[in-house]
């Protein structure tokens, strides 16, 4: 234990983590942000403003946090055709945790696995997620795993920019309910979609970032963002584990969690 009562992290639970040198292929091309910028211009919205259409203002009176994302998805994801994402998924994959998360994890969208399950991150990828989260002294159940979009590309393609912007009004929304501390990004395409820039994941990670989310009566709230590894990548470049390892460490502090105890 802590000084303060809180548990130690055992050393054995980062080598977990840390040893994996499996693949699992979610693709990690980013999309284009002036893609983005002009499919959102010619829809007349803004990425972090307003909420799913017509929507905000009824999940405002259905309860807690819990009851609102469980609106949100039987109400408007589950049934969504928004875009041409629709047309072949099996299941849509509106994410998984703690309504009352300190800490929501953001991919890019599902794969085979996902979505055959309609659960976030499983797999090989997922198992490698589910450590790095164990290695912060959390589990799944206590923090949110969500995607950008909520159906699977075809062949696991990367997400267009008319899908990114179609499906990421349920991600603001998310946001907006759950009210988290801190949001993690898994890859680039996560990273340039939230923080609308065309940086590279080497130049965003390894810092925060502010994230501005907008609500539709005009007021907004800024979120601490900090961009990593998709866990499919470090599955095939694994020599970049300790960089990602470094970048919770950096989340755990600002969350006031415990650091590992090294000398186990």
């Amino acid at each position: 234990m802590t000084s303060d009562g809180q548990p130690k992290i055992s050393s054995r639970i980062l080598k977990q983590f840390l040893c994996s040198d499996q693949f699992f292929g979610l693709r990690q091309v980013p999309v284009s942000l002036k893609s983005i910028t002009e499919a959102l211009a010619a829809r007349g919205a803004t990425q972090s403003g307003g909420g799913v259409t017509g929507c905000s203002a009824s999940l405002a009176s259905t309860g807690g946090k819990a009851a609102r994302l469980e609106a949100l998805n039987k109400d408007h994801v589950q049934n969504c055709q928004q875009c041409r994402l629709c047309e072949g998924r099996n299941n849509t994959v509106f994410g998984a945790g703690s309504p009352d998360a300190r800490l929501v994890f953001v991919g890019e969208g599902p794969g085979f696995h996902e979505d055959r399950q309609g659960l976030p991150f499983v797999g090989k990828s997922g198992d490698l997620l589910t450590r790095m989260i164990g290695a912060m002294g959390l589990s799944r159940e206590e923090v949110f795993i969500c995607n950008i979009v909520k159906c699977r590309p075809p062949n696991n393609r990367d997400p267009q920019a008319d899908e990114v912007v179609a499906c990421s009004p349920y991600l603001y929304e998310q946001l907006r309910i759950i009210d988290p501390e801190v949001i993690v990004t898994l890859g680039a395409p996560a990273a340039k979609t939230l923080l609308e820039t065309s940086d590279g994941i080497g130049r965003l990670r390894g810092q925060f970032h502010e994230f501005t989310l907008s609500f539709p009566d005009g007021t907004s709230k800024t979120i601490d963002l900090l961009p990593t590894y998709h866990p499919a990548y470090l599955l095939r470049s694994p020599q970049d584990k300790g960089k990602a390892w470094t970048d919770l460490q950096m989340v755990m502090k600002r969350m006031g969690l415990p650091l590992p105890d090294q000398s186990k």
